[in-house]
């Protein structure tokens, strides 16, 4: 396809994820016992066949760098093309920190300048979804489009975390409006944007020296008069963990549901991600593991069920997890009791101690390192 990637992988999220990315840009954070974020975003751009991809994070990044190390486990290891991975310029003078979605791209305007493909593919970083690119872009010619922005019809959800479209007939936007406390319609953005790269390079040149750092509230807003903006209409499973904690929780919990994890990993093309030589995963006399995602090196002698569990997993004797998620590294002492919890990456709890979230909706979160 002759259209490039970029994902924005800045990492903020205006601290709604708290002690889950103090450390770690959102999209690092761990999935479904074996994924990042951003590897889905990254197979949906190489499965949709776009072959040149730039990451710009800022916050946090060290974790999603190394993460992106090597770039051929999502088929970007090649000579023309690949995976470009852009932070913020920083030199002896000063840094120049993103201010904005608009303004990470325009700061690295020569990725767009150097490249020749006729369209460009916008995503986020933290959206967890299989998507083929390629009907976007397909929709956005046979419209004539100069942006087409995906949405899903989200009716019934929380929306106030979403832009919010009105669209006519033909799908044409008329009106957008960023996290309204009432919706006008259930039709949320899922920052998916398709535009020509001509056409990016020309309005971000234009918008961002005036001060206009958003592609949203600078560009899409602004000009959903003048330029023809159209909805495409994404029908498959989406969610987003950067919203809040909840999210995040219900996003790993919905892998325990067959029909979400079959689309991820057994309905081709699959979902890549960097992988860990670990043995597999141990139950050992008197571990009662159900309805579980593990990952691979954890070892069980007690009983878990219903939770995602990540790799180098240890829960000793007696010891009972439920609702929960274990992140890498986690270690269970004996007889403790862990429940509507998520416990960060290389979390100890010791003999005897009990973790109990009030509920699914509000798990307890541990952070990172943290000795109980």
């Amino acid at each position: 396809m002759k259209a490039i990637g970029i994902i924005l992988a800045g990492g903020n999220n205006d601290g709604r994820l708290g002690a889950l990315t103090e450390q770690r840009a959102s999209a690092a954070l761990p999935i479904g016992s074996c994924y990042r974020a951003i590897d889905f975003t990254l197979s949906n751009m190489s499965n949709s066949g776009i072959g040149k991809v730039a990451v710009l994070t800022q916050y946090n990044s060290r974790s999603l760098r190394d993460h992106l190390t090597s770039s051929k486990w999502w088929d970007f290891g090649r000579k023309q093309g690949g995976l470009f991975v852009f932070t913020p310029y920083t030199s002896s003078t000063g840094n120049d920190w993103f201010r904005g979605t608009a303004d990470s791209i325009y700061q690295n305007m020569t990725y767009l300048m150097r490249s020749n493909e006729e369209y460009v593919v916008i995503a986020s970083g933290d959206s967890i979804y299989k998507m083929d690119y390629r009907d976007a872009v397909n929709y956005h010619i046979q419209k004539g489009a100069d942006i087409t922005v995906v949405y899903q019809n989200m009716e019934g959800r929380d929306l106030s975390y979403f832009g919010i479209m009105q669209l006519d007939e033909e799908q044409r936007l008329l009106g957008f409006e960023e996290k309204p406390e009432q919706a006008q319609t259930s039709s949320a953005s899922l920052g998916i944007y398709i535009i020509s790269r001509k056409l990016l390079i020309e309005l971000l040149q234009k918008v961002v020296p005036q001060g206009g750092y958003g592609l949203v509230k600078d560009i899409i807003i602004p000009f959903r008069s003048s330029l023809k903006i159209y909805g495409y209409e994404f029908k498959g499973y989406w969610s987003t963990i950067g919203t809040s904690v909840s999210d995040y929780f219900a996003t790993n919990m919905d892998f325990l549901k067959k029909e979400v994890r079959d689309i991820f990993v057994r309905q081709y093309p699959f979902i890549e991600t960097k992988p860990k030589d670990e043995p597999p995963a141990k139950y050992n006399a008197g571990a009662e593991v159900s309805d579980t995602i593990v990952g691979s090196g954890a070892i069980f002698n007690g009983k878990v069920e219903h939770s995602v569990v990540f790799r180098k997993v240890y829960t000793a004797e007696d010891s009972v997890v439920r609702n929960s998620i274990l992140m890498e590294g986690t270690r269970i002492g004996k007889g403790c009791v862990i429940e509507n919890a998520i416990l960060d990456k290389d979390v100890e709890i010791s003999d005897g101690q009990r973790v109990i979230g009030k509920s699914m909706q509000e798990p307890v979160v541990l952070k990172k390192g943290t000795k109980l």
